[in-house]
């Protein structure tokens, strides 16, 4: 370009061609060669290609930048402390969302040594962390989204779940959680594990209802009881012996953790030596969880046949019996007094009401004149 121009002039010669004036008008107007204005327009042109041309090439690592810086913004706002708080605090703060974002980022976010993040991580990793209880909240509720899906639910869908009832997690910890669990999603291969299913859900009471002593075979079952537009599950367990209630819960959630914790306040209370612990074939008795429990114990599973509510008829018996007598003659003014209701009549069920099936005795009868043998 000519320098005895200066930049002021050029300006205002791009502003009359961005009016639509011609260059043959600007140049008679201003004494300005047409040449040197169209040696201009070429170089401001060559100027705007590059520009776009560095533009493209560099969109996709701003974009990068631009989710990360997103990312650190969001971190800021979650945790309760800022960059210049001390180290324990901004630790114990990003221990706290370990998992749901990377490392690098959660580290850069409170300018933390990433070593010094690991380290923390590596020597915090016991029962009391936050870390680990987070884990285990996590794998009872997997546990309850999977069972409820009937097996179906992927890593994917389990996560979608979760972060629709206000989980924060990822789907690397799902993965993770699902193999050290277990669970599979059943597919394409739904057929061959029926197979499977059939030779593993043995019978081994076969409707012999009437072993010689306590402790021999428990029955369980879950039924539901609706209050107020809420659902309630009962679990309850049942020694075959005496007929006595020997464990129950009653939860929100018909789940494998309702089952497990019912059958360990039953175990725990009577500590069984050699045990069949027969139910139906729902998914939350038959989970890699309850399974697993109940082998690491020594106690043999005992199913139902398919469709055939005879082979567990003494749990349909008695939550039929708690229905007709208790439950449905009963109006509740509160959940509270509901589950109160329940506690009582159990008790009043193990303790006062005689049973036609151990010789018009109750429960508390048969096992006292057992122990007194």
């Amino acid at each position: 370009m000519n320098s005895k121009y200066t930049p002021e002039t050029k300006q205002q010669i791009f502003a009359h061609l961005e009016s639509c004036e011609s260059v043959n008008s600007i140049a008679k107007n201003t004494g300005i060669p047409q040449s040197t204005i169209y040696s201009w327009i070429k170089t401001a042109k060559k100027d705007s290609e590059s520009f776009e041309l560095i533009k493209s090439s560099d969109y996709k690592t701003l974009q990068r930048q631009n989710e990360r810086l997103k990312t650190i913004i969001k971190i800021l706002k979650t945790v309760n402390c800022c960059v210049g708080s001390p180290l324990k605090d901004k630790l114990n703060e990003l221990e706290k969302l370990y998992g749901q974002y990377s490392v690098h980022v959660l580290c850069d976010a409170l300018d933390v040594p990433r070593g010094t993040f690991y380290n923390h991580i590596k020597r915090n990793k016991r029962d009391d962390t936050y870390y680990a209880k987070h884990r285990e909240e996590l794998r009872l509720k997997i546990q309850e989204i999977f069972d409820e899906s009937r097996q179906i639910y992927g890593s994917d869908k389990i996560l979608a779940v979760l972060q629709r009832e206000g989980y924060r997690t990822s789907k690397k910890m799902v993965l993770e959680l699902m193999r050290d669990m277990g669970l599979t999603s059943i597919r394409q291969d739904a057929k061959k594990m029926y197979g499977k299913e059939i030779r593993k859900c043995k019978n081994h009471i076969n409707q012999n209802f009437n072993p010689d002593t306590p402790n021999q075979i428990w029955v369980s079952d879950v039924t539901y009881y609706k209050f107020n537009d809420k659902v309630l599950y009962i679990c309850a367990i049942i020694d075959l012996y005496s007929r006595m209630v020997i464990s129950y819960k009653i939860g929100k959630k018909n789940s494998t953790n309702l089952v497990k914790s019912t059958f360990k306040q039953a175990y725990e209370t009577r500590n069984p030596q050699k045990l069949i612990f027969h139910t139906d074939r729902g998914s939350n008795y038959r989970s890699y969880t309850m399974c697993t429990y109940l082998k690491s114990l020594k106690v043999t599973q005992s199913f139902s046949s398919a469709h055939n509510p005879y082979d567990n008829s003494v749990m349909e018996s008695f939550f039929s019996t708690m229905k007709r007598e208790e439950l449905y003659r009963t109006k509740y003014r509160s959940e509270q007094e509901l589950r109160n209701g329940i506690d009582q009549y159990i008790a009043w069920y193990n303790t006062i009401r005689p049973h036609r099936a151990v010789g018009n005795k109750t429960p508390l009868e048969v096992e006292t004149a057992f122990a007194d043998k």
